[in-house]
């Protein structure tokens, strides 16, 4: 399996994170607009795929990995994740929880806390670990589901899987 997104000037396009467009940012400045993500040699075995992205950089300002989204139960025969899939998907999906649901923010809306919430560094590069899964079977999980829900529920089940670090600078 391969993954690919496309970056300008090595990094994840501004669009995406702290200076999008006004329409696509939420209240208290969440980016909701989702990368488009390619997806090629998809194992013929696997049954469904899943995505993680993170920021392991964020430690430091939140005291943990900041989960930026989390999704589950992607068909397999597709070839790419188009642009803003996250808020409106032209496939079935699941998608789990992002770190605005955990106390820290506490945010309450599922249109901003169970999709894509692009990155929002405070300063300096911060490298987001884009992680895509091919699993063995469809995953048993409802939306709005946490990324150790996730992990447990692929434990055993996962044929392959690819990471693709995306920069991005605050």
């Amino acid at each position: 399996m391969e993954i690919n997104v496309t970056l300008q000037n090595g990094q994840l396009p501004k669009k995406y994170g702290k200076f999008a467009a006004a329409v696509d940012i939420a209240q208290q400045h969440y980016p909701l607009r989702s990368f488009p993500i390619i997806i090629n040699n998809i194992n013929p075995l696997a049954q469904s795929l899943a995505l993680t992205l993170v920021d392991p950089d964020s430690i430091p300002v939140c005291g943990f990995e900041w989960i930026h989204w989390t999704a589950a139960n992607i068909p397999t025969d597709i070839q790419q994740i188009p642009e803003d899939a996250s808020q409106h998907p032209t496939f079935n999906f699941l998608q789990g929880k992002n770190s605005t649901a955990g106390s820290l923010i506490g945010q309450t809306n599922p249109k901003i806390n169970q999709h894509f919430n692009g990155p929002t560094p405070p300063q300096g590069l911060h490298l987001y670990e884009l992680r895509i899964f091919a699993l063995d079977k469809k995953l048993n999980l409802t939306d709005g589901f946490w990324l150790n829900e996730l992990k447990h529920a692929m434990n055993g089940h996962i044929i392959e899987h690819q990471k693709l670090i995306l920069p991005y600078r605050g």
